[in-house]
């Protein structure tokens, strides 16, 4: 047993700010780092302590692990919480922390390594009987070897980098004519992104859900899962909607996933906490994807149902005491929807749309939580990535939570640039997503910018023209100002958001 007396974050914005919520009120004082661009932040004003570690780009700031480790002995940290993101699933940044004789508020290096290529973490956790999807075992550099494989195992395949995620180094291949090219499409990318251009093959789940469980170890060997969270609404493979629990598990099904999950965390041993990835077929079959081995950008969804602080429960982990209930002890109360608010035009491809926040008022109410980094005024950084906040809503009922959000977002005030608000509401209103009946491709089954255009038969543009040629058959003004007042009602409010 070890009490930590002040940590430091190695990370930025909201999570940042969370973390240092809970650990202020475990009476332990904090510590931020910043790079220039992030001087004003709110991290930065609300720590105890505050150290500039470089300029704006990542690789020269949040990214040095000599300069956070600087950043500790300079204000005499004795714990680094890495938060998610830059190098939370680092494993040379996990050791040289306890190296450092500092505590890291993680799973240990080790656990990070296993889990951290995708291979690796399949052998590991099959040996537990972990279901996995048929596929390779091994990385595969040899086209006509890894089309032999791909034929058996029959297509559509899925091609993956071996490091990393995100979609990065990611190709679905349709057959056997197209293979080469997205092989060598895969590996490049994954090269570029993760230095390592290792990438393996399996099975294409066609209509796939994205089911997974958070799960905690403590370093006496206890284990536990708080249940699943439902990450199947996506863009480019990255979650923009996440709920708990899901509305297709049964409580049989659950049990069984539970399961497979404090399996697959024995697997490397893990203690802190950690998330089991699955998919889940049409069928309701589950297979094992990945772990995250660090606190998920969703968590506050599973401590919505759950009432757990999850971030004091993992630096009393760090601090060497057991997990303080067991499973049996653990049961779900209510429904949690949350919604990622991006600075991103999801008219345009869900692009990044940079710019300052010339309005910003968060949404109030029982039930609803806002965890951001942000306030009026403040310019979104270009550098990283240009989430802007996560709006949380917990409800008796998911019927209640999805209505609590709808008005949540609609009381979410921000203008000066686009945001992916008004594609969360899209989805909250769609009879998919309130059905249950949906998976990881609603975004290209049912999306298209049109969706978000205000509901009439006229487009803004055909408005214009029909407002001139009334004005040329009338020419009068009153005519002319009625047509302005019926053009501007008909707008959306999300479009109308923007000035």
């Amino acid at each position: 047993m070890r009490k930590i007396k002040k940590i430091l974050v190695a990370n930025r914005g909201e999570i940042a700010l969370r973390i240092m919520r809970s650990a202020r009120e475990a009476g332990i004082q904090t510590v931020a780092v910043f790079s220039e661009a992030d001087r004003q932040s709110l991290h930065v004003r609300y720590a105890d302590e505050a150290i500039c570690i470089g300029p704006p780009p990542s690789s020269e700031s949040y990214l040095r692990i000599d300069k956070i480790l600087d950043a500790a002995r300079q204000t005499g940290a004795d714990a680094i919480h890495p938060g998610y993101g830059f190098l939370s699933e680092n494993e040379t940044f996990a050791q040289r922390v306890e190296d450092a004789g500092l505590i890291f508020i993680g799973p240990s290096a080790k656990a990070i390594e296993l889990m951290g290529s995708k291979l690796a973490a399949k052998a590991a956790v099959a040996a537990f009987n972990v279901p996995l999807v048929p596929g390779t075992a091994e990385p595969i550099t040899d086209v006509a070897k890894a089309k032999e494989i791909a034929a058996t195992i029959g297509y559509p395949i899925l091609i993956k980098a071996s490091a990393g995620g995100g979609g990065k180094g990611m190709r679905v291949v349709e057959n056997e004519a197209s293979f080469a090219e997205q092989m060598e499409r895969a590996t490049s990318e994954a090269t570029s992104a993760f230095g390592d251009g290792s990438v393996f093959i399996e099975k294409y789940v066609t209509s796939p859900r994205h089911i997974e469980f958070q799960i905690f170890g403590d370093k006496h060997g206890n284990v536990v899962h708080l249940f699943e969270r439902e990450c199947s609404i996506q863009r480019r493979h990255q979650k923009v909607v996440e709920e708990a629990p899901s509305s297709v598990l049964t409580p049989e099904k659950r049990k069984l996933m539970g399961e497979a999950a404090i399996n697959a965390a024995r697997a490397c041993g893990y203690y802190g906490a950690g998330t089991i990835e699955f998919i889940l077929d049409d069928k309701l079959n589950f297979y094992f994807l990945e772990m995250n081995t660090r606190l998920q950008v969703e968590h506050p969804v599973t401590e919505a149902i759950t009432g757990l602080d999850l971030v004091q429960l993992q630096i009393k982990i760090a601090e060497g005491e057991k997990i303080p209930f067991k499973q049996e002890d653990l049961q779900m109360h209510g429904h949690a929807v949350e919604i990622r608010v991006y600075a991103e035009d999801p008219t345009n491809n869900f692009l990044p749309d940079i710019g300052t926040l010339k309005t910003y008022k968060r949404p109030q109410g029982h039930g609803i939580r806002v965890d951001d980094g942000f306030e009026q005024g403040m310019a979104i950084p270009f550098y990283y990535d240009p989430m802007i906040a996560k709006l949380i809503c917990h409800a008796e009922s998911r019927e209640a939570a999805i209505e609590k959000m709808i008005r949540a977002i609609q009381d979410y005030e921000i203008t000066g640039l686009e945001t992916t608000l008004g594609f969360c509401e899209f989805v909250m209103k769609h009879e998919a997503f309130r059905s249950g009946n949906f998976d990881t491709r609603f975004v290209e089954k049912y999306f298209t910018p049109a969706g978000l255009q205000p509901e009439h038969t006229h487009t803004e543009e055909a408005l214009v023209a029909i407002l001139a040629g009334t004005l040329l058959k009338n020419n009068g003004h009153r005519v002319a100002e009625g047509a302005l007042a019926t053009a501007g009602t008909t707008a959306s409010k999300w479009r109308k958001n923007r000035s």
